[in-house]
């Protein structure tokens, strides 16, 4: 059993904290004898004679994924120095990754600040204590995912009139459409009319949020930006940056390109929206049909599916501890990449841009939704797949997807 998480790092900007190690609950990061992904950037080191980092641009972050995007937003933007908050999950495989990310911000030069936000039921008031002097300062704050309610209570704290979104994957496709219609801020695969006791309760911090979120009119002092690679549709007054894996592709690869093809796993099963043995079958034909010989989990993919998949599957399962785009970038990586519908359809070949690699997206049968999935799922997946760019589209027939 190998620890999910990378070394630990120590702070390399002023104020910076480390970290704590997991003591318990860690997974294996290989499964089937896969050695884990232990390749690295070429380490940088803080700038030479860095200034002591202010609170002018403060990020917060719940997932790796974020927090890519944030060192992507602040080498486009050319912010040097940002205070990355990261508002730490209990998942361990996404902790570890978290943790990996965090060592390439520090390199960047910025400040990295983990709360353990979810460590027991004081800590809320503990982390929103403690991070209040520095969203009262705040001149800017970038959020990765508008839909978290941790996220949303701390809009409420701050008084900065510049306001960034950066990408939470697909989730901001639909964070968008419901900005542009005025609706609730809700994620596509939740069930429910949102008015549980707790959805009560939250309902006026989720309210002011979405009206901080909200362009102000013209000439009004509040900005609301938007930093994506996804194809949105943003509501007047939402300034728009495209996110081209800039950073990405100057700090990792060329990769080696291998001959057989990778499949990229998916959470759908585990958020309850696709059934587990539609799922399995699906990836079966595909890695039969492109020979492909390794399958990249997803990050919430649970152990038990995970050994089931490799048991009647063949394939090689791994773990990998950054996200998928730095994964690929450095290599090595199949010739061709095969996805269900996910953030890596769009991400994958910006990142992988002049390499030889091919993107693939599988669509989802309606057949292979649960009778739990919402009703919203087949029509968001299906958006997320036709608005694909640079990828080769797999359609399922009936009698494949039945095996």
């Amino acid at each position: 059993m190998t620890s999910p998480e990378g070394t630990r790092a120590a702070p390399s900007t002023p104020g910076a904290e480390v970290p704590p190690q997991e003591t318990t609950g860690t997974p294996a990061r290989r499964l089937l004898g896969v050695p884990r992904q232990r390749h690295r950037t070429a380490a940088t080191g803080a700038r030479a004679g860095a200034a002591a980092p202010d609170t002018g641009t403060l990020a917060f972050v719940e997932s790796p994924v974020q927090l890519l995007n944030v060192l992507e937003w602040a080498h486009t933007a050319q912010a040097t120095s940002v205070t990355v908050v990261v508002l730490s999950p209990h998942d361990p495989m996404t902790r570890g990754q978290l943790r990996r990310m965090a060592e390439l911000a520090r390199d960047e030069g910025h400040t990295v600040r983990w709360e353990e936000a979810r460590g027991g039921p004081t800590a809320p008031v503990r982390t929103i204590g403690g991070l209040t002097p520095l969203l009262r300062r705040a001149c800017r704050i970038v959020i990765g995912d508008p839909f978290s309610r941790y996220v949303q209570l701390l809009l409420t704290l701050t008084k900065a009139r510049d306001l960034v979104v950066v990408d939470d994957g697909t989730a901001t496709m639909e964070f968008i459409s419901q900005l542009a219609r005025g609706e609730r801020l809700v994620r596509w695969h939740r069930h429910g009319n949102g008015r549980s006791p707790r959805d009560l309760v939250f309902a006026p911090f989720s309210a002011t949020a979405r009206r901080r979120l909200t362009p102000a009119p013209e000439g009004g002092r509040r900005t609301v930006g938007l930093f994506s690679s996804m194809p949105v549709d943003a509501p007047e007054g939402v300034r728009v940056t495209t996110n081209d894996f800039a950073w990405t592709r100057d700090r990792f690869g060329p990769p080696r390109v291998m001959s057989a093809a990778d499949i990229v796993g998916t959470s759908l099963v585990e958020t309850g929206v696709v059934d587990v043995d539609r799922y399995l079958a699906a990836v079966s034909t595909l890695a039969a049909t492109h020979g492909a010989t390794r399958y990249f989990a997803h990050r919430r993919e649970s152990t038990e599916k995970l050994h089931r998949l490799a048991g009647e599957t063949g394939l090689e399962v791994v773990r990998p501890d950054l996200p998928l785009e730095l994964i690929a970038r450095r290599g090595p990586i199949g010739r061709l990449i095969v996805s269900f519908p996910s953030t890596v359809v769009h991400t994958l070949p910006l990142a992988l841009l002049g390499t030889e690699v091919k993107v693939a997206v599988c669509d989802i049968d309606p057949d292979w939704l649960t009778a739990n999935a919402s009703p919203r799922a087949q029509g968001f997946l299906d958006g997320v797949t036709g608005t694909a760019r640079d990828v080769q589209r797999l359609p399922f027939t009936q009698r494949v997807a039945a095996g």
